[in-house]
């Protein structure tokens, strides 16, 4: 392609994304709409405009890379690609990062240490929490500022930028996005996904 084929977009840097199905168990090789979780999330990320890389690409790799790090659960596999793409433009924007949030419908009880051991306690209010879905955008001025890879658990890796300064951004996220623990989860997401799709 000469400079003349050339769109705005051609210089825009895409952002690198990973897939993360590690310590899930089996659960992101389950079946939805006949294919793995974690192909229907590497799928959507990368329609979403960013560069796939594997998980064993050296973190210092991704750093000196100086893109945006874009980090999917495979267990979040109908995540909208059109969602991800938006939380990595807002990141850019804001220059902080953006993970993709589902409100908590359970009711969340508070766990006290009593005299006879662990207690139930009052009731938290679930309009004041959040469930962490996907994706988490980190970007690239953030992610050279941690002292090594963010964990692959979102919700900690959330918390630990959190911890560590970084005023993490949350978006809600579409209800296909949820985030699947079990099959009979994959069972109602394929069903819930079939009628929306």
């Amino acid at each position: 392609m000469d400079d003349a084929d050339r769109g705005p977009w051609d210089d825009v840097p895409r952002g690198l994304g990973l897939v993360l199905d590690e310590g899930r168990g089996s659960l992101p090789y389950a079946l939805i709409h006949g294919e793995a979780l974690v192909a229907c999330a590497a799928w959507a990320l990368g329609d979403s405009g960013v560069d796939l890389v594997d998980a064993t690409v050296p973190w210092e790799a991704l750093v000196e890379s100086g893109e945006d790090l874009v980090l999917h659960d495979s267990l979040c596999p109908m995540t909208p690609a059109a969602f991800i793409g938006a939380c990595l433009e807002r990141a850019r924007a804001t220059g902080r990062p953006v993970v993709g949030v589902r409100p908590v419908t359970d009711t969340v009880k508070v766990l006290a240490d009593g005299d006879a051991g662990q207690v139930v306690g009052e009731t938290l209010d679930r309009d004041a929490l959040l469930a962490v879905a996907s994706p988490l955008v980190i970007p690239a001025a953030v992610l050279a500022s941690l002292p090594g890879p963010p964990s692959t658990d979102l919700a900690r890796a959330v918390a630990d930028l959190a911890a560590a300064g970084h005023a993490v951004e949350t978006v809600e996220a579409p209800p296909e996005a949820r985030r699947v623990s079990s099959p009979d989860d994959v069972r109602l997401l394929d069903a819930f996904t079939a009628r929306s799709g």
